[in-house]
């Protein structure tokens, strides 16, 4: 046996590599004709049914817009009840035949087999599962006395999309639908002070990667990169190290400063586009993908430039809080 695998160490890597060069160049040709031809087959939305989880604010909130523009039937989830009627009502106006409202927790179980159900109960079918649901966190993982404040992230993230999913699939298996999921930059980009978030999505991405490969062509699995698009995150919303939720200005400032905010409408649009058209992924801005060749082919220069910016946002953080008489949360 370590014969055999002597041989596969000594023979596997540089085949891999001969083929990549061989087969690349075609590769890409497909992909660029493929894209072409997507973009002239783009599916029909209208009188379609779409759940959408988080979505009383921010890129969910968008979403619903979007979709509801395409003339689509909407299943609206969020635990904000007030703010999800008026989602609805601007849905409504803006072209969607029928909308429906569903207050729920995707951290329950429970919560996202009854927001599936009624949704199936209402429309008869689902087309288009979103799961946008999710909360950000921010703490120094060597600060963090009791850890498990920062179990509701990985509720909320992983499992809140794991269990949506799980409910609907039979569901959208009937339809031949389509999968949407916020799985974030993140997922797969360093994010100092965000171990958890990244941890969360990091685990979502892999989830349906795989489950791609489980289900086949039928159905259809589109993951979300995206990076600093306008929502309550940008605002500085997250999870602290007592497990409870606060609103930290002095992270809007900096990433503000250093970071250009896209707009959550702009980024709506593009990821309806990309999951009607079935695409395996949708980043935004694209930009970033450039770093993500970096993160596979240098990933000790990624490490560094991060470190660096790390830095460079916790001393603006620091500035402001001083500036604003906040407490500083670290000295670097």
């Amino acid at each position: 046996m370590e014969v055999i695998h002597l041989l596969m160490n000594f023979l596997i890597p540089p085949i891999v590599i001969i083929l990549i060069l061989v087969v690349f160049p075609i590769y890409f040709l497909y992909t660029i004709v493929h894209s072409f031809i997507r973009s002239f087959t783009m599916e029909d939305m209208n009188q379609k049914v779409v759940l959408i989880t988080g979505a009383s604010s921010g890129i969910g909130e968008c979403l619903a817009y979007e979709y509801a523009k395409r003339g689509a039937r909407l299943a609206l989830v969020a635990r904000r009840e007030t703010m999800l009627k008026e989602v609805a009502k601007k849905a409504r106006a803006m072209g969607s035949p029928d909308v429906i409202i569903s207050c729920a927790d995707v951290a329950n179980s429970d919560h996202c087999k009854r927001f599936v159900e009624e949704t199936i109960s209402h429309f008869g079918r689902l087309d288009h599962l979103v799961n946008n649901a999710g909360i950000s966190s921010s703490f120094y993982f060597e600060e963090a006395s009791n850890i498990s404040n920062a179990v509701p992230v990985m509720n909320v993230n992983y499992w809140g999309s794991v269990y949506a999913t799980h409910f609907a699939l039979p569901h959208i298996k009937k339809t031949k639908g389509k999968i949407a999921a916020n799985t974030s930059s993140s997922a797969w980009l360093y994010g100092p002070d965000m171990c958890m978030y990244s941890a969360s999505k990091a685990a979502m991405m892999n989830f349906y990667e795989t489950l791609r490969i489980e289900l086949g062509p039928a159905v259809t699995i589109t993951t979300v990169s995206l990076g600093f698009v306008e929502s309550e995150m940008i605002d500085g919303k997250h999870i602290g190290l007592d497990g409870k939720v606060v609103m930290d200005l002095s992270r809007k400032d900096a990433v503000a400063h250093f970071f250009p905010i896209l707009k959550a409408k702009e980024s709506a649009r593009l990821i309806v586009d990309g999951v009607c058209r079935g695409d395996r992924d949708v980043t935004d801005p694209s930009w970033l993908r450039a770093l993500y060749l970096c993160k596979v082919f240098v990933p000790e220069i990624l490490e560094w430039f991060m470190r660096l910016m790390f830095m460079a946002v916790v001393r603006r953080m620091e500035s402001f809080q001083i500036k604003n008489g906040i407490q500083a949360k670290k000295d670097f």
